[in-house]
């Protein structure tokens, strides 16, 4: 889905309209926060979302996940596999799959740790037992109550924060902030912004750590990148931010294409960016997460040869700090 524009903005008549509605998904999202889930029998550490998408989950469940490998551990990784049509369980093989099976952030993953796909979570990390994993590391179900979470990370954009602060549908939050905090151990904000100053300081209240994290673009994209006048596209949560990242580097951006969170491009679609690059003599550049999504597709193969990629890491600024948080909270 598109987020609308007014979740971003303060709360106005949209909003205030949908906010029966919100009242009342979140008090079923907060009634199955108190569930208590099955046990894995391996450690679980999840790393979620308050809000619906675009804060950053997918690149922090992989800089824990090399955390964790660099400290000697297995992590495997459990998603649902959104945008695939394969509902598993199953190990994602990136030789095999593409990402109209498994989905587009399972290949991204995949390139770190073993990562298995299960709309059924409790499946899902029984049926990791057979790569023999230390940990588990669940990329999104921190609404989920399924199975039991050892220790849970919740990331926020540090520019947007939770927006509105309002619930679904009436603004960008899966359920009330606070109840949210209740459940979880630390907070990821990744980027600087008033806004996530603002919820690291409430979450600051609840006793629950603020850790802050910055994206960095790869050096050698940036390099092939900087001066060039490009056409981005992206069909991410939060497009903006890849466009930022990238005027960031020194890009220069002519033109813009944003579409849905995990769009299937068409051989339309992909023809008319082919078209208006050639026409304006621009450069396409995308985001990993789309450029998984075009590969493997015939159709699109042109599209997929002519653009250029921007991948990005989250780093932590207290690597050893959110370690040893994360082992407190593990041994209690």
């Amino acid at each position: 889905m598109r987020a609308p524009a007014f979740w971003w903005r303060p709360p106005g008549l949209a909003s205030a309209l949908l906010a029966p509605l919100g009242a009342i998904y979140g008090a079923v999202a907060v009634a199955r926060l108190k569930r208590r889930g099955a046990s894995a029998g391996v450690l679980v550490i999840c790393v979620g979302d308050p809000t619906l998408g675009g804060a950053g989950k997918t690149p922090a469940a992989i800089a824990l996940a090399k955390l964790l490998l660099a400290a000697g551990e297995r992590p495997c990784f459990i998603t649902r596999g959104y945008g695939g049509s394969e509902r598993g369980p199953c190990l994602v093989d990136p030789a095999v799959h593409g990402a109209d099976a498994v989905g587009d952030e399972a290949l991204l993953l995949a390139r770190t740790a073993p990562t298995v796909i299960a709309a059924d979570r409790v499946a899902g990390a029984r049926f990791a037992v057979q790569v023999k994993p230390t940990v588990l590391v669940l990329d999104d179900g921190f609404q989920n109550p399924a199975l039991e979470k050892d220790f849970s990370l919740l990331v926020i954009d540090g520019a947007s924060g939770i927006g509105n602060g309002r619930v679904f549908p009436a603004g960008p939050l899966r359920a009330p902030l606070a109840a949210q905090l209740e459940k979880a151990h630390a907070l990821v904000c990744s980027g600087k912004g008033a806004a996530g100053d603002a919820i690291a300081a409430f979450a600051a209240k609840r006793g629950i750590p603020a850790f802050a994290a910055k994206i960095v673009p790869d050096f050698l994209a940036v390099q092939k990148l900087a001066g060039q006048r490009v056409l981005a596209f992206a069909g991410i949560g939060r497009p903006e931010k890849f466009f930022r990242t990238l005027a960031d580097i020194g890009a220069k951006v002519a033109e813009r294409s944003t579409f849905p969170d995990h769009h299937p491009y068409s051989p339309r679609e992909a023809e008319e960016l082919l078209a208006t690059a050639k026409t304006r003599s621009l450069v396409l550049v995308t985001t990993e997460k789309d450029q998984v999504r075009i590969a493997r597709v015939p159709e699109l193969a042109a599209l997929h040869a002519a653009s250029a990629t921007l991948p990005i890491m989250l780093e932590f600024d207290d690597e050893a700090g959110l370690m040893k948080r994360m082992a407190g909270a593990v041994r209690r």
